[in-house]
């Protein structure tokens, strides 16, 4: 099948590329940084999802939307840029499913404004999506990760304080992985025939956390 990523170029987005990639898809990736797969099977196209133009690319099976910032034009590049992207390489008969990489800070609102809201708006959107792509028989899902092991995140992950911090407020002790992220997009997509229009919280309990006061 062939699978676009946006934002594959390193984290999550690249993880997801490459798991893909692994089990014998054509990945398209879009990224403002350079390509950093080097695949047969891997084309790259560097843009801007929200102010460059989007390249020419034949119907896909897969769309994974997962490009994204943190604390920096936040609106414009994550949902803007996304529903971009989705209106233009979604909706046609090929399309078997679309991915939205949306943030645990979406439900529970503990982020920096702009961000939290973003990803709130693209699981509403995700929705939408799911209302309008079931005519060709696909699904459109979202996942909300929590604290994933990723290089952007690393201030906190070499820093004993404040990963001690973030440790306190999960149910189970530590942060996903990238290749388990991109597990779950894989299964979503592909695996999942009959799940649509559903956000899945990947936090190790983050929001459940609660303590019982006697």
């Amino acid at each position: 099948m062939k699978v676009i990523a946006t934002g594959s170029s390193s984290g999550i987005g690249k993880g997801i590329a490459q798991k893909f990639l692994q089990q014998g898809h054509q990945v398209v990736g879009i990224d403002v940084l350079p390509q950093s797969i080097e695949d047969e099977n891997y084309t790259h196209f560097v843009v801007d999802i929200f102010s460059g133009e989007l390249p020419e690319i034949a119907d896909c099976d897969i769309l994974v939307n997962n490009a994204g910032v943190q604390n920096a034009n936040d609106i414009d590049v994550n949902l803007k840029g996304t529903i971009k992207v989705t209106e233009r390489y979604a909706f046609h008969d090929g399309i078997k499913s679309v991915l939205f990489i949306a943030s645990a800070s979406a439900h529970s609102g503990a982020e920096f404004p702009e961000y939290s809201a973003s990803k709130g708006g693209m699981i509403s959107y995700m929705k939408n999506v799911a209302l309008r792509i079931a005519k060709y028989g696909a699904t459109s899902n979202s996942l909300s990760p929590g604290g994933v092991l990723t290089p952007l995140n690393a201030h906190i992950i070499d820093n004993p304080t404040l990963w001690n911090a973030v440790m306190n407020e999960t149910l189970i002790p530590k942060w996903a992985t990238v290749e388990e992220i991109a597990d779950w997009a894989y299964f979503v997509t592909v695996v999942n025939k009959s799940m649509t229009a559903q956000d899945i919280l990947i936090d190790n309990g983050e929001m459940a956390k609660s303590n019982f006061i006697w």
